[in-house]
């Protein structure tokens, strides 16, 4: 019985390693040895040999070596030397899921319980997201019914290690005999070996990745050419036709008529009492006149490439064109010496109701999405005045006027707009300021009119939660992204959406509209970032490198980088045209959830729930020396400034035209 035992075994190794040629070499050695003789040949075996193997071949099958095997490994990689430590670290996550998936894919439930408690807490700072997924696997077939579980095991993760980090691992895990850990390692890690020294350990934010589909499929896919120049015969081409940016003494007048209506004023929006708290800030001409007097002369955007329109573009009425092109003929050029002035508004008396906000191109408008369903706009020029009634758009499309009596028996100044059946997520102004859409948990996107205070359209498609949504750079165009893990461009004038957008493998959380409008970019939970040809639809680009989910995203104006910015407050800047990141940046401590470059791409803008404004040094950030780049203390060069709030998370930033910065938030006395 026991040589039968270990016949049986050995076959079995055999095919689960793979080593097909063993065997049948095996097989053909059996048969001719049962057709020479009637003894079989493993009776020539040492019976305690023959124990030990069947000894071997239950610890094989049974959970102990999983937790014996990875202790032993987590031990030795925490009594490294520090210099080597932080890379060897990296292992442990990977090999800890695995491990984990393989004691339950196995059947010993109990065994996995024990194994996932035992050592979560090493990685509960950094993927407290996916633990707190995979601790819903209770039986094998949550691993095949899980997408995030049955990816992990489909998938390698890449690992950036140098070489002597590398020979270390491998010399450990052979003089231990950790065949099992070795086995992992081996299946589902892929190193990335490099020479010389160990990493720093500000690079660890893009040392390890684990990816949902193959490295290779990927890689694929970013080869893809794209062309990401701005479209021919744009009003900044125009522009610099006709002479380029106007002089320095034009930008100062054209800066001061606009600080006139908006620079400068902090103002509080009410959603309870009318009036309370209302305050404005008196200019600050001293900081004002230094800048102007900072500003570097006539530095313009490099030059990017020309590109054809994919989408059939709308007309711009000539008064509007005439408009913008004055806004860029008076923009005030940004640099790390010269930062822009800042515009905050804050919400207050939201009572946690506010869900997102959105500011309009020139600032006039400030939009604001709320659990109870509610849609509100308030025009800045109103703020303060008494006698302003509100409009009411009900869902059969009539408006009325609305007069709502405030507890000092005045007049809210806004604009109500009702409409939706649950909490709108996001909400997104046209670049004339005359539209306005807003996403739900309802599962529509709903089109509003400034002008007319009326719902124009509501746009069915999505299955679920509406998370954002997002006017293109010329109006007309929009795209969504929801819970069913599909975005969509839409136009305004069709009900039904022109493309969708699938492939990711779990929410589309943000959206974003490249500049030259034939791509959009959208960010998921599954933590990846990805490229979309708006014509055909197909995904051209895939953004691996964050830790957790994706909630912003911003296209510089020459379409050339984008950045990305996640839930565990690291922002990343990417390369369109290799799909690879410039750089990471380092410094908020909570999520970030929005991010703005100004009109000449010079700045980064990026606000947080860590209740901050930072400035980025987009130029610096882009150029970096490799030398540079690998000190400590890179990441903190590259942010130039941290503007700091009260209380105030902040939940929207915008440039304006005139490089002006608006920014919204609530605030949050929890924080």
């Amino acid at each position: 019985m026991d040589e039968e035992k270990l016949q049986k075994f050995v076959e079995a190794y055999l095919k689960k390693k793979g080593l097909k040629l063993t065997e049948h070499a095996l097989q053909e050695e059996l048969q001719q040895s049962t057709n020479t003789t009637t003894s079989s040949p493993v009776s020539q075996f040492d019976p305690d040999v023959v124990r030990q193997i069947l000894a071997f071949s239950e610890f094989e099958d049974g959970p102990a070596r999983y937790q014996d095997g990875y202790a032993k490994l987590r031990s030795w990689t925490y009594s490294s030397l520090d210099l080597y430590r932080h890379e060897l670290l990296r292992v442990l996550y990977p090999v800890f899921i695995h491990c984990f998936m393989d004691l339950v894919a196995k059947g010993h439930i109990q065994e996995a319980r024990t194994f996932f408690n035992s050592f979560r807490e090493d990685h509960e700072m950094m993927h407290l997201r996916d633990l707190q997924k995979l601790e819903g696997v209770l039986s094998p077939s949550h691993l095949e019914e899980m997408e995030f579980a049955h990816s992990l095991r489909q998938s390698k993760v890449n690992i950036k290690i140098c070489q002597y980090s590398y020979e270390l691992l491998l010399q450990f895990l052979h003089k231990s005999q950790s065949t099992t850990m070795l086995g992992i390692i081996n299946e589902h890690i892929n190193f990335q070996v490099s020479p010389g020294q160990p990493s720093s350990i500000t690079d660890d934010a893009e040392a390890v990745t684990l990816i949902g589909g193959s490295q290779e499929s990927a890689n694929q896919i970013n080869q893809k050419e794209i062309h990401w120049g701005l479209l021919e015969d744009s009003l900044e081409e125009r522009l610099e036709k006709a002479g380029g940016m106007a002089l320095d003494s034009e930008k100062a007048e054209g800066e001061t008529k606009e600080g006139e209506g908006d620079e400068n004023k902090k103002k509080s929006i009410e959603g309870g009492k009318q009036g309370a708290s209302i305050k404005k800030q008196k200019k600050d001409k001293a900081v004002s006149a230094t800048v102007k007097s900072a500003r570097p002369e006539a530095t313009t955007v490099p030059t990017a490439p020309r590109v054809k329109p994919e989408l059939t573009l709308p007309v711009i009425p000539t008064e509007v064109e005439q408009s913008i092109l004055e806004d860029l003929r008076n923009r005030v050029q940004l640099s790390s010496a010269a930062l822009p002035s800042v515009s905050f508004y804050t919400f207050i008396n939201t009572h946690n109701g506010l869900n997102c906000s959105s500011i309009s191109h020139d600032g006039s408008l400030v939009a604001g999405g709320f659990s109870d369903s509610s849609l509100k706009v308030w025009d800045m020029a109103k703020i303060g005045q008494q006698s302003v009634g509100s409009i009411l758009q009900g869902e059969n499309g009539t408006a009325s006027s609305e007069q709502v009596a405030g507890s000092n028996g005045g007049k809210r100044p806004y604009t109500l707009f009702q409409g939706h059946s649950g909490p709108v997520y996001s909400a997104t102004f046209n670049p004339l300021g005359d539209f306005i859409l807003s996403s739900s948990a309802d599962s529509t996107i709903r089109l509003w009119s400034t002008n007319l205070n009326a719902n124009l359209v509501c746009y069915k498609g999505h299955n679920y939660p509406v998370w954002d949504v997002q006017f293109s750079p010329v109006g007309h165009y929009f795209a969504s992204a929801s819970h069913d893990r599909t975005a969509r461009i839409w136009s305004m004038d069709r009900i039904q959406p022109l493309r969708i957008m699938a492939g990711h493998l779990s929410d589309v959380d943000c959206v974003q509209w490249h500049s030259n409008c034939n791509y959009i970019a959208t960010g998921s939970s599954d933590k990846t970032v990805r490229l979309w040809d708006v014509q055909s639809g197909e995904c051209v680009r895939i953004f691996i490198g964050h830790r957790s989910m994706i909630l912003s995203l911003a296209m510089s104006p020459d379409g050339r980088y984008m950045a990305s910015g996640d839930e565990d407050g690291s922002i990343m800047m990417w390369d369109l045209s290799s799909g690879r990141c410039v750089t990471p940046l380092m410094g908020h401590t909570s999520c970030v959830w929005t991010l703005a470059f100004s009109g000449e791409g010079s700045l980064l803008a990026s606000g947080s729930a860590d209740c901050t404004v930072k400035l980025w040094d987009v130029t610096a950030s882009t150029k970096l020396p490799k030398a540079e780049e690998k000190s400590g203390s890179a990441s903190r060069l590259r942010s130039l400034k941290t503007l700091p709030t009260k209380c105030t998370p902040v939940y929207s930033l915008r440039f304006s035209r005139r490089n002006l910065l608006f920014a919204a938030g609530v605030l949050s006395k929890t924080v």
